[in-house]
This record gives structure tokens, sequence and C-alpha cells, in this order.
């Protein structure tokens, strides 16, 4: 009974156990980031990837004429290890700042702070971990931040990496949550447990995510 309630326990902690991974963030892994989790649905990106969202219905996305993307945040803040290092995430949300201003910039001027008439970007990153493929985390950190490997002679063996997002889009006037966004994706596969992930890792994932993104908001203007 012990080891079942531990398998399940893994499971609901971290995001990329080989077997009992979901396609979207489980409830039990939401960081708290977002204010109303409630709202969200099970939903598909423009990419067809698995999300979990909710949009403002009554959300006219026309009246923004700029968009500000507030840095983004680890949260909860986490604690680096010898696997997932401080450079490496404070890589990570560098670059994710610079992916989504790249890509609402093509749709929208940036603008340098909340207003009227700029919708508002806040992303956080909620989750980092990297896992042996097809075997179980040995540490597992505050709930968003795992770093999962094995130091036995199965540290050989290739390792997944993964991250998390919560987004919240609000209207920079007035405040308003017109949009909330969860999601997770697949970094780089590391050769085996002693290589260290970097922030490059995660860069296919980081950008796909801001690609999407921009088409979510294009598809909604051009209703």
């Amino acid at each position: 009974m012990k080891s079942k309630f531990l398998l399940a326990t893994l499971c609901g902690a971290s995001l990329a156990l080989s077997g009992c991974a979901s396609k979207y963030v489980e409830p039990e892994s939401y960081s708290g980031f977002l204010k109303n989790y409630s709202i969200l649905k099970e939903d598909k990106s423009p990419t067809g990837a698995p999300v979990m969202r909710w949009i403002d219905p009554s959300v006219d996305v026309s009246r923004f004429s700029s968009v500000y993307v507030e840095p983004s945040q680890l949260y909860p803040q986490p604690q680096p290890t010898e696997k997932i290092p401080q450079s490496t995430l404070t890589g990570i949300t560098s670059y994710y700042d610079q992916a989504l201003k790249t890509q609402f910039a093509k749709a929208l001027p940036l603008a340098s702070a909340p207003a009227p008439g700029v919708l508002v970007v806040r992303p956080a990153i909620t989750a980092v971990s990297a896992s042996t493929q097809g075997l179980q985390p040995y540490e597992v950190i505050p709930i968003a931040l795992v770093a999962a490997g094995i130091s036995t002679a199965a540290g050989i063996r290739d390792q997944d990496t993964s991250v998390a997002t919560e987004a919240a889009f609000l209207d920079g006037g007035s405040g308003k949550v017109v949009a909330e966004v969860v999601r997770k994706g697949a970094g780089t596969e590391l050769e085996n447990s002693s290589q260290v992930m970097q922030a490059t890792d995660a860069r296919a994932v980081l950008d796909g995510w801001a690609s999407d993104m921009l088409k979510t908001f294009q598809s909604l203007k051009n209703k």
C-alpha cells in the first residue's frame, strides 16, 4: 500500500514521469500563480497541443492597440540544483520574455507599461524538470521544480526534460483578466543523468508557446 501511495504522490508532483504523465497539467500541479483555475477547460492550441485555457467570451481584442509583456516569473521561487542551476532558470525566463515580445510585436506595437488599450501578458514558468526515461525520480523539489535522475548505473540512460507555464492576459486599463492558459511541453532530450540542463534545451518549447499565443490572439481579432 505504501508503494502505491508513493507512486500516486510522485505522479501528481512530477511533470515528466513515464506512465503517469498527462498531456495536460494536472490541477494538483497548479502553482497558484493564476487567480482562478476553476474556469479553465481542456482545449487545443492553434498547433493542436493540449492546453488548459479560458478566454472571456465577451472580450473584444480589437480594442487593444499595443501589448505589454511583463517580465516572466519563476513561480513559486525554486531552489536551483546541480541538474538545473540558477543560470538555466534565469536563461529560460529571459528567453521566454524575448520570444513573447518577438511574436506579439508581429501584431501590435510593444508598450512600456500597462495602460488603457494595452493588452498585458503576464507569464510564469511554473515547472522545470529532467527525468530518466522509464524510471522514477529520486528528487522532488517544491511542487513546481522537479529535478529527477538516477545516480546508479542507470544514469547512462537518456533523460527527458519538460517545462510548464501559466499565463494571464489582462486589460491594461481595468486590470481585468481576459484570458488564462496553463500548458507544458517537452524540451531537448539529455544524454544522461550527469548532463546539466541548459536554457537552450527549452527554447523550442518557449518559441512554440509564444507562437501559439500570438495565433490565438490573431484568431480572436479576425472573428
